[in-house]
């Protein structure tokens, strides 16, 4: 479920960036109202704006909704990615390269 959430959630960022991007400025309005590239358009003049307002709107919503349901998932659920400093830390043992000892027992070992 978290995964597939995840993938929505990835496409909602994308799709918000790149309708972001593609969208014309509030100073390129002058220059379409003239007939610079509104006939072009598939929606009309004025129909592309509104679908881009549209369709950035909705994906601006469900990224949204999506990082509240997943921030509200991943504090209900018991196991922590992290780790608890009250259980203690394992070390791993490195060997010495010279004498094949493990470095914690090279201080001990008289010479």
């Amino acid at each position: 479920m978290i995964q597939v959430l995840l993938v929505i959630y990835l496409v909602a960022a994308l799709g918000v960036i790149g309708l972001v991007l593609i969208q014309q400025g509030k100073g390129a309005d002058m220059g379409a109202s003239f007939g610079a590239g509104a006939s072009n358009t598939v929606f009309g003049a004025s129909g592309s704006g509104n679908f881009l307002t549209r369709m950035t709107a909705f994906f601006a919503i469900a990224f949204f909704a999506i990082s509240l349901i997943l921030g509200n998932m991943y504090t209900q659920k018991g196991e922590s990615q992290w780790v608890d400093p009250s259980l203690g830390q394992t070390v791993e043992q490195v060997q010495d390269a010279a004498s094949g000892i493990p470095a914690e027992k090279a201080d001990e070992i008289p010479q």
